[in-house]
């Protein structure tokens, strides 16, 4: 199971995008979304509202703002393939 983590706050359409094009990549693969909104805590809002939205695969940092275009699902299954093996 691929964790993926989404800072975001409500209304951020650029956070909508993501998830959507992070949901298409992995068709197939089974993952699972947490979104937090990052204005319910003032750290978080202090580390990330600027910078959503911000994407961690298996509690690692993977993107801020945009997908890397470059093999986007090559790189997220990379990713959470990495993560896996150091669990």
């Amino acid at each position: 199971m691929i964790r993926l983590t989404l800072m975001s706050r409500p209304g951020c359409h650029l956070c909508e995008e993501m998830r959507r094009e992070v949901d298409a990549l992995l068709a197939g693969e089974p993952h699972e979304w947490e979104v937090v909104d990052v204005d319910t805590d003032p750290e978080l809002a202090r580390r990330y509202g600027d910078s959503i939205p911000v994407l961690f695969v298996n509690g690692h940092l993977f993107a801020k703002i945009r997908v890397p275009r470059l093999s986007s699902k090559l790189r997220l299954m990379r990713s959470a393939s990495a993560s896996r093996a150091e669990a």
